[in-house]
């Protein structure tokens, strides 16, 4: 119907959110966009109420024009947990000192999934092999090696950090829940909740890294005596 047409007895249709001039173009979005946007609205603590829908209408486009990028939140997720990933995983310790470099390296994953509940969300959902995480277990393995591990030893000691890392950020995170929902907590839960502090993760984290080292050291020695030609004792 034309302008012309419109009358007193001929209401103007109403319209729903933006109009098709104010509606990007659907090629006018890119998937990085789409990245970007999700990556702003989980840093400031909305990825719970996060749906493609509410992003979509931050970007001014329709929600069908965001799964021309993505499958669905959890693919997003994915892609926004490896940018944040990206920017946090790397320690300042040095690398020849292997024992505060790994422990750095796992105490910055442990802060980022506490911090990052939608991080943790993707690290108990299924494995992380983004860029940012294969970067990250690449580095971690290969310090792992210079410390004098063999390759399946260094291939067992990244998993058991790495898992220990994870289930002890999580339930930090749900400890952390519990504490904000129950101001009147008893003796017990207060001890409970005390086996969860970054403290506590240090200590148990240096408990697997004595593990690590001693494990260093029998590979180290098996290979002085390989290369003089001597076998281990039978037992």
């Amino acid at each position: 119907m034309s302008a012309a047409e419109e009358g007193p007895g001929r209401p103007r249709a109403k319209t729903r959110g933006k109009t098709s001039r104010q509606r990007a173009r659907w090629g006018t979005i890119s998937r990085q966009q789409v990245v970007d946007a999700a990556t702003r609205v989980v840093r400031a603590g909305g990825y719970e109420q996060m749906t493609i829908r509410s992003l979509a209408g931050g970007l001014g486009v329709s929600p069908m024009s965001l799964y021309r990028h993505v499958r669905d939140k959890d693919d997003l997720l994915d892609e926004v947990v490896d940018t944040l990933l990206g920017e946090v995983w790397c320690p300042r310790s040095r690398v020849d000192e292997w024992r505060a470099w790994i422990a750095e390296a796992a105490d910055k994953l442990r802060g980022f999934l506490v911090s990052q509940p939608a991080a943790l969300h993707v690290y108990l959902g299924h494995p992380v092999v983004s860029a940012s995480a294969l970067a990250r277990m690449e580095a971690m393995m290969r310090v792992l090696r210079e410390a004098g591990l063999s390759e399946s030893a260094a291939r067992r000691a990244y998993g058991a950090i790495h898992t220990y890392t994870i289930g002890f950020a999580a339930l930090e995170a749900s400890r952390a829940r519990e504490a904000r929902a129950e101001h009147d907590a008893d003796d017990l839960a207060r001890q409970l909740a005390d086996y969860t502090t970054p403290q506590q993760f240090a200590k148990g984290l240096g408990y697997l890294l004595e593990g690590v080292s001693l494990s260093a050291r029998v590979d180290s020695d098996r290979g002085l005596r390989s290369a003089a030609g001597t076998t281990e004792p039978s037992r």
